[in-house]
């Protein structure tokens, strides 16, 4: 049987547009030959739609527009996510065929964990599917029916299906594609079965899906693979005969295939397109995954920043370029997602910026061919100071006079935002997220968080690569000086002590521990549920517990009022990790 798997970049809400795309889809699917084109989970609707499937007139422009590609639909198979009003809401899976919606698969398993919420708008489906095309049985399944070991895969499976199709809108969090494709190995091998995934893939809000569909064959072998973070059409040959030859000579599921035709749903039959039949062979894409986990997470980040400017109408974007090594990292992704051309970078020093901070700054600025805005804040520090003096008299600076030049600067930026229409791109990580070692109002400011889910150390390692021979070569077009564009970041940049340059000779580690040991404590804390005492018995500073602990329950309230970012980890803050603000639990 000849597969076609096309992982597109939908975008939410775009129900006409996301139309096109599947349509384009299916013909290249027909010119290739193929007999069965695959499309991701709610490809209709893009993903996650959230409230907008409580709207009746959502749920019908869905439905007219799935019929609208059904009677568009001849000379191969396909199946298309939608979410189907019927008596309920399903999550469902329809096979378009001969100009009809042929038959309609409805998921069964509904993640209610994580960043998922489906079982707030779907009804779980009864059972698993099959449906002969040709003279072959396929199985389907929707993105979780194949994470959940048994039913309705196996079921499907024990059916007679020889191949399942899994149609899908899997989150990335790094190493997810590896791990997608170990357990779509063991489901081809407990089963055997070949195994068809086809995702998602762009950015969504926080979210994004890194496509890299695959097909498995019954061996557990990967026999072809999309590319990562990029819409790409997979068509690969699978022969499902060897899979019905396993089976004759493993009767061990006999027992259990005799029950099994109770337990699924026999969809109607379908003929093999003739066009498909006398398709000559052709050769497997098997695109490698990206390594090392840098150049994968640098490729979610950019894709993901990428899709929320152009879903989100943005012709620019902003941000303060302080000469810090996280603001460096947000420089480099926007030019590399967006074009320097499209990315102003605004040098704000204060009396306490360092002349080598701003001098890297502006170098940083212009290998990256983007534009520099010199907006020194010392006169405006100085009204601030001027205003406040009756009020203050007395009192000794301390943290208050920091913030306020973050407030400035927040301002400053905003500002830019307001009168050009820029999108403000803040620079803070998850490290600072978590401690609350950010400004309300001032770092905090801006449109979207492209590193809010990125750690300190990884920071670095991800500045380090991009300065590599390898980031550069990923980084896609570059700047008219492109020599200096392939190490666009000043090594002390990325040797100078962290600092947030707030008052004379300040360092991140006076208020905070080392970023190795920090780091350490907050995955433990934070993406693993780890206790104080757990932690402690892992050899991390009683201190450091302590104090980071502490750190981290204060500053739910800072975290609540972030703007969105983009999601790299197993446990972001917002839509992965919910805790409630007002909270004495210290546990």
């Amino acid at each position: 049987m000849r597969l076609a798997l096309c992982q597109l970049n939908a975008t939410v809400g775009d129900i006409a547009g996301n139309a096109e795309r599947v349509r384009d889809g299916m013909r290249a699917a027909r010119e290739a030959g193929a007999d069965l084109v695959l499309f991701p989970e709610l490809i209709l609707t893009g993903y996650p739609p959230e409230d907008l499937l409580l709207k009746e007139h959502f749920l019908a422009d869905a439905a007219s527009a799935l019929h609208a590609l059904a009677a568009d639909t001849h000379g191969v198979a396909a199946v298309v996510g939608f979410p189907e009003r019927a008596e309920d809401v399903y999550n469902a899976a329809a096979v378009l065929a001969d100009g009809a919606v042929h038959a309609i698969y409805r998921k069964v398993h509904l993640p209610n964990y994580g960043v998922f919420d489906e079982q707030r708008y779907f009804q779980a489906g009864p059972a698993g599917a099959v449906i002969d095309l040709g003279r072959h049985r396929v199985g389907l399944t929707v993105c979780e029916d194949i994470w959940e070991p048994g039913p309705p895969a196996s079921d499907e499976a024990l059916a007679g299906a020889t191949l399942i199709a899994n149609i899908s809108a899997s989150p990335y969090h790094a190493g997810k594609g590896s791990e997608r494709e170990r357990m779509f190995a063991q489901r081809a091998r407990e089963n055997l079965v070949c195994v068809a995934f086809c995702g998602l893939v762009g950015g969504q809000d926080e979210l994004v899906f890194d496509g890299h569909s695959c097909v498995i064959d019954h061996t557990g072998r990967t026999i072809a693979r999309a590319s990562q973070f990029e819409e790409e059409t997979l068509v690969c040959d699978v022969d499902l005969d060897a899979a019905a030859a396993a089976r004759l000579r493993d009767t061990s599921h006999r027992p259990a295939a005799r029950r099994s035709e109770r337990q699924v749903l026999i969809l109607p039959a379908l003929s093999t397109p003739e066009s498909s039949t006398s398709a000559p062979s052709r050769n497997h894409s098997l695109t490698e995954p990206l390594a090392p986990v840098e150049a994968e997470v640098y490729g979610a980040l950019k894709l993901g920043l990428r899709d929320y400017v152009h879903k989100n109408a943005f012709e620019r974007v902003v941000l303060g370029l302080s000469g810090g090594v996280d603001s460096a990292l947000v420089a480099c992704l926007a030019a590399d997602a967006l074009g320097g051309e499209r990315v102003s970078a605004t040098i704000m020093p204060s009396p306490y910026s360092s002349c080598t901070t701003q001098d890297d700054a502006r170098a940083l600025a212009a290998a990256l061919g983007m534009r520099a805005h010199e907006l020194p804040i010392q006169s405006v520090m100085d009204a601030y100071r001027d205003a406040l003096h009756e009020q203050f008299a007395g009192r000794e600076a301390d943290v208050t006079e920091e913030n306020l030049q973050a407030r400035i600067r927040g301002n400053l930026l905003m500002a830019l935002s307001n009168k050009f229409g820029w999108l403000v791109l803040t620079t803070g990580n998850k490290s600072e997220m978590s401690v609350g070692y950010t400004t309300l109002y001032g770092d905090l400011a801006g449109g979207f968080a492209v590193i809010k889910d990125v750690p300190k150390t990884l920071v670095y390692r991800l500045c380090e690569w991009r300065n590599s021979p390898a980031g550069a070569a990923a980084a896609g077009s570059l700047p008219q000086d492109a020599s200096a564009a392939l190490s666009p970041i000043p090594v002390s940049i990325l040797e100078r002590a962290p600092s947030a340059e707030l008052r004379h000779d300040q360092r991140d580690d006076d208020s905070l521990p080392p970023y190795d040991v920090l780091d350490r404590i907050l995955e433990g804390y934070v993406e693993l549920d780890h206790s104080r005492e757990q932690l402690i018995a892992l050899g991390l500073p009683e201190r450091d517990v302590d104090r980071t602990i502490r750190l981290v329950d204060l500053a739910e309230y800072k975290r609540r009022q972030a703007p969105p970012g983009i999601k790299i980890s197993t446990r972001a803050f917002g839509r992965d990790r919910r805790m409630p603000i007002t909270n004495r639990y210290r546990g």
